[in-house]
């Protein structure tokens, strides 16, 4: 099947994917996916409270001019005490309106007087349950407050907080495999290789996309030659362990590219092999029959870096089961665009040179880890398309 767009292939290869199981999170929770919902295990507020700091009065006792006697105060983190039949009382913002408070006037519309206040406004200004917040008008008692699929963030951490929820059902971590190919590829630790060796830096640049985010683990870094049987047995063997296995090079149409050959022989499903992009157009996506991702990158470490981001994040997202997987990237202006534009979505490495503004980092192709090192991320042009934008934009 061709797509035209990267969107397109993503969701058709996300039918073939198996969420991961759930467990159990008593701590920890912060960049887990949540597979339940949390509820309200009371209403929220849990009573009426004052919106304001001011005073608790009856709308009886509105009257123009008059003088109110302060009869006491109601303060927050404490019971609200009886309300007067005759007077205020002082209240602070959060502490509970006691019963037969019909309004809270805001304490700069007040003249204080000591122990009596006289109102700033006319009566028509006053209104019945003005600045109280009323019992429950956040959420009611066993209704939903958040929803399954969402990474929690210290917001989401802040409302489990207010009601009472420590322990929660999340989806484990998706367990991802990171495999690169090729005899030219060696150690990025090497301090000397030959000219025609390099260093991996897909291994590097892809383990840390990973790294950052809770919900994946990196069970296995590996290395193959350029050699068919290894690359099976590999691949067969880290199955056993990963939920998904990304792999950089080896996709291509040259003689020893043994990615997508081997992948048909463990029994993977091929859902893309090519995609209208630049760079990383050689990539492929499968899944196996029991939903494990197997996703082959190209070789060249711009490429691979951007599919990772573009393509392997978002279907490790799908697995790991967020409900909001496919990116919503911001959108910027591209500066200094030029109006070159091609047939495929081009991707286009870019620098964040102000709020919401980047413009082009030069390249000289897929290879130039400089170009790459010096980029913030990319933004997506769409085909037959070019100039300022706004295009969404990918950081790294």
């Amino acid at each position: 099947m061709k797509f035209k767009l990267p969107n397109e292939a993503l969701i058709s290869l996300s039918h073939e994917l198996q969420p991961v199981s759930t467990e159990a999170l008593e701590t920890n929770h912060q960049g887990r996916i949540l597979a339940g919902t949390v509820t309200a295990d009371r209403d929220s507020p849990a009573a009426d409270v004052s919106a304001m700091d001011g005073y608790a009065i009856r709308m009886t006792q509105v009257q123009p001019e008059a003088s109110l006697p302060v009869m006491g105060e109601s303060a927050a983190g404490s019971p609200a005490p009886e309300m007067p039949s005759h007077g205020v009382l002082r209240i602070f913002t959060g502490a509970i309106v006691p019963q037969g408070c019909d309004a809270v006037i805001k304490r700069e519309d007040t003249e204080e007087l000591g122990s009596e206040i006289r109102l700033k406004l006319s009566p028509a200004e006053i209104s019945e349950g003005q600045h109280i917040r009323r019992a429950g008008e956040n959420a009611t008692k066993g209704s939903t407050v958040l929803k399954p699929g969402i990474e929690i963030n210290g917001a989401h951490k802040a409302t489990m907080a207010n009601f009472g929820c420590s322990t929660v059902a999340a989806f484990r971590p998706v367990r991802v495999t990171i495999l690169t190919t090729g005899n030219e590829v060696g150690t990025f630790q090497q301090e000397a290789p030959m000219p025609w060796q390099l260093r991996d830096s897909n291994r590097e640049s892809i383990a840390t996309l990973l790294a950052a985010r809770n919900w994946i683990s990196i069970v296995s870094v590996e290395h193959c030659i350029d050699d068919r049987n290894q690359l099976h047995d590999t691949l067969a063997d880290r199955l056993k362990t990963s939920d998904a296995i990304l792999m950089t090079g080896g996709v291509s149409m040259g003689d020893y590219d043994y990615v997508p050959d081997v992948i048909r022989d463990l029994g993977g499903k091929v859902v893309f092999h090519g995609l209208p992009i630049r760079p990383g157009k050689p990539v492929l996506g499968a899944a196996t029959n029991d939903g494990k991702l197997l996703l082959g990158l190209p070789g060249n470490p711009v490429s691979a870096t951007i599919g990772c981001q573009r393509l392997g994040i978002p279907l490790l997202a799908c697995m790991a089961g967020k409900s909001d997987w496919l990116p919503k990237a911001p959108v910027v202006q591209l500066a200094n665009s030029g109006n070159k534009s091609i047939p495929l979505t081009w991707l286009r490495l870019a620098k964040l040179v102000d709020n919401g503004v980047a413009e082009p980092v030069i390249t000289q192709g897929s290879g130039d880890l400089v170009s790459l090192g010096n980029s913030d991320g990319f933004v997506e042009v769409p085909p037959q398309q070019s100039g300022e934008g706004p295009w969404p934009f990918y950081a790294w």
